[in-house]
């Protein structure tokens, strides 16, 4: 969803091919709303035989993109980000330029889901604002902003061009960042309609002085449940990460250490699900096990250094007594190096008195 004038009327001359919106989206005029969307009561009425028939279908709404002709024949060399593109009218939904502001949070998402894979011990991969098509050919066409994959070693991943409905297996959860758009007013109907199991819509917290405020902040979880979105409080795809958790990481400059934990504890819950764990990451496991022989060294020297600083101890209360003997612990007390220390028995030897002994020390220290 990138910045643009809203195209109102623009669509209407494609309606006819767009008519595979869900109910939700078909049976209101004007503006959609949540409310609306997820009227418990609306959803349950009895439909009559014959009823879409009867009645025009409303085309989606793609407000903040600006529509422009682009021929099937040029669809695949355009380096343009889509919003959506049909192709009964060959029309494309550019939203563009884009701003960091809609592009933080996408990424954001990216580098969350690495770091849940990293605790999970197994990988996600997210392939960005790859294409979305039906299958048969390109008949329309949509972007989503992210689109995570938590089992790329078993999926049916998409290939160099487009993810293909009912070729490839859907993502796990799509990102839409409603910065400049709206995608309740039509891109989300097309998700539920084409059967995507989890959608997130992210409305940033930082937003462009020419973004509309009529939006509060924050992220709606969508599920798809017989065929019909219901928001959720916390996420499927990732379990226990809630909503809120969810648009406080996509949004805050630096993870905080609230943030941290909420990944570590999704990570563990997707691991034990799977029976994997952060030694089955190759970076974490290699980080541990040099880790745990730095400390081994790191112990073993200084255990020797130890055992080093107690002899000396002994030698030095045999000759000069024990207040001398604690006086030099407490010059050796840092010293870990082999040849310090035995020069230090060198000089317990060699000294006339503990005067001598421990300036000769100190000065050496």
């Amino acid at each position: 969803m990138r910045a643009g004038p809203d195209p109102a009327g623009a669509f209407a001359r494609g309606a006819a091919s767009l008519a595979g919106a869900p109910p939700s989206l078909q049976d209101r005029g004007g503006p959609l709303t949540l409310a609306g969307m997820y009227d418990a009561k609306t959803a349950a009425k009895p439909r009559r035989p014959g009823a879409d028939a009867a009645q025009p279908q409303p085309a989606p709404e793609f407000p903040g993109c600006k529509p422009v002709h682009l021929p099937r024949e040029e669809l695949e060399d355009s380096d343009q980000r889509l919003e959506y593109w049909d192709g009964a009218t060959q029309t494309a939904w550019i939203c563009e330029p884009v701003s960091p502001y809609h592009e933080f949070p996408s990424c954001r998402l990216v580098g969350l889901s690495e770091r849940i894979a990293m605790v999970r011990g197994a990988p996600i991969e997210s392939y960005g604002s790859m294409n979305l098509r039906q299958s048969g050919g390109p008949q329309s066409i949509m972007q989503a902003d992210e689109s995570v994959y938590l089992h790329p070693g078993t999926a049916r991943l998409p290939g160099p061009s487009a993810m293909v409905i009912g070729v490839d297996d859907y993502p796990d959860v799509v990102l839409e960042v409603d910065h400049t758009t709206d995608v309740r007013r039509g891109k989300l109907g097309l998700y539920e309609s084409w059967g995507f199991p989890e959608v997130w819509v992210e409305v940033p917290d930082q937003r462009a002085a020419s973004s509309p405020r009529i939006r509060r902040a924050g992220l709606t979880i969508h599920l798809l449940e017989d065929g019909r979105y219901r928001p959720a409080p916390e996420s499927k795809a990732f379990p226990g990460w809630t909503a809120v958790e969810i648009h406080v990481a996509l949004n805050e400059p630096m993870l905080s250490k609230r943030t941290v934990a909420v990944l570590e504890r999704v990570g563990t819950v997707l691991g034990e699900r799977g029976g994997t764990g952060p030694d089955d990451d190759p970076l974490l496991r290699a980080h541990r096990r040099q880790g745990f022989e730095r400390g081994m060294d790191r112990g073993i020297e200084r255990g020797r250094a130890e055992g080093e600083r107690a002899l000396l101890w002994r030698m030095a209360a045999q000759r000069f007594g024990d207040d001398t003997a604690r006086q030099l612990a407490v010059l050796l007390e840092d010293v870990t190096d082999p040849d310090e220390l035995a020069q230090t028995g060198v000089l317990i030897m060699q000294s006339a008195n503990s005067a001598e002994l421990l300036d000769r020390v100190s000065r050496r220290a």
